[in-house]
C-alpha cells in the first residue's frame, strides 16, 4: 500500500506543479484497490499534501 500511495503522490506532483497557487475545487477522495486491501486517499493541492484517510486489509 505504501508503494501505491507513493505513486499517487508523484502523480499529484506532476498534475499540480505548484499546489500553493491552485485555486480550483479540491479533488474528491479516491478509493484505491491494492493487492490485499484498499485505501481511501485525499489530495489537497493547496496544502501540497496527500492524506491516507482509511486503510482496509482483506
Amino acid at each position: 500500500m505504501e508503494r501505491k500511495a507513493d505513486e499517487l503522490v508523484r502523480a499529484a506532483e506532476a498534475l499540480y506543479l505548484d499546489g500553493s497557487l491552485f485555486r480550483g475545487e479540491n479533488p474528491r477522495s479516491e478509493h484505491v484497490r491494492v493487492p490485499g486491501g484498499m485505501f481511501v486517499f485525499l489530495l489537497v493541492p493547496r496544502h501540497r499534501c496527500g492524506y491516507v484517510l482509511q486503510v482496509t486489509c482483506l
